[in-house]
C-alpha cells in the first residue's frame, strides 16, 4: 500500500458511515449547506483548523471536507468497546483533555503521511458561541513538524445543535465555510507558530461573522 493513500479498511467505514449517516444529517437534518470547497488540496496532508461547538463537530467537519479527515477525540470515548473501534476506523485518536503529548503528535504525523488530513480545534474545547477563543498552537506545530498547509474551516451554528433540557439535536441550520490554505509556521519555534496561529484564528473568526 503506498504511503500516499489511506489504509484501505479505514477509507471504507470512513465513506460508508458519512454516506449512511453522517450526510442525511448535515444536509437532511440540519439543512446543512458548504462554501469554499474549491480551497480543499485535491492531495497529500494537510491540517483542518476549525472553531468548536458541539460535540457533534468532528464528523460534519470530515463531512464538509470532502476529504478523510482523522481527528483528536477526548480519550474518555474510548472507554466504550464498541464506540472505541468504530471512531477508531473512522480515523479517530485520543487525546487527554487539555492536553496535546507526543504521542498525540505522532499520531497525527502518521495520518498526515498516509494522505489524511489533520482536523485540530483551534481552542482546544467547545466554546458558547462557536468563536475560537483562547487559540493553542498544537494545530501549527503539527503543520510546522510536517511542513503541509493549514485549512481554516468555520462551522457556523453548530453550537445550537446541543441544547440544555433538550433531549435530541435540534434542528438548527448549519453553514461550513472553508477559507483559502494558509502556508505551514516556517519553524517550530514558539513566536512563529503563535503567528499562524493567529492568522488561522482571524481567518475562522471572520467567517464565523458572516453568518448563515
Amino acid at each position: 500500500m503506498s504511503r500516499s493513500r489511506e489504509p484501505f479498511i479505514n477509507l471504507v467505514f470512513y465513506h460508508a458511515f458519512k454516506q449512511s449517516l453522517i450526510n442525511p444529517f448535515f444536509y437532511w437534518y440540519l439543512n446543512g449547506k458548504v462554501e469554499g470547497t474549491e480551497h480543499i488540496p485535491k492531495s497529500g496532508g494537510f491540517v483542518v483548523v476549525s472553531n468548536h461547538g458541539s460535540n457533534f463537530d468532528p464528523p460534519l467537519l470530515s463531512a464538509a471536507v470532502l476529504r478523510p479527515v482523522s481527528y483528536m477525540a477526548k480519550e474518555e470515548l474510548f472507554e466504550v468497546p464498541v464506540l472505541k473501534n468504530a471512531i477508531k476506523l473512522y480515523g479517530a485518536y485520543p487525546v487527554k483533555r487539555g492536553a496535546v503529548d507526543r504521542t498525540t503528535i505522532r499520531t497525527a504525523l502518521a495520518y498526515l503521511e498516509q494522505g489524511w488530513g489533520a482536523g485540530i480545534f483551534l481552542s482546544g474545547t467547545r466554546t458558547p458561541d462557536g468563536k475560537v477563543v483562547n487559540p493553542q498552537p498544537g494545530a501549527a506545530l503539527i503543520a510546522a513538524k510536517a511542513q503541509v498547509p493549514l485549512l481554516p474551516v468555520c462551522l457556523w451554528g453548530t453550537h445550537l445543535i446541543e441544547q440544555k433540557g433538550k433531549k435530541y439535536p435540534q434542528a438548527t441550520p448549519v453553514t461550513v465555510r472553508i477559507g483559502e490554505l494558509i502556508l505551514p509556521p516556517t519553524s517550530t519555534k514558539r513566536s512563529e507558530l503563535d503567528r499562524v496561529t493567529d492568522l488561522c484564528t482571524t481567518k475562522i473568526n471572520e467567517l464565523h461573522d458572516l453568518g448563515r
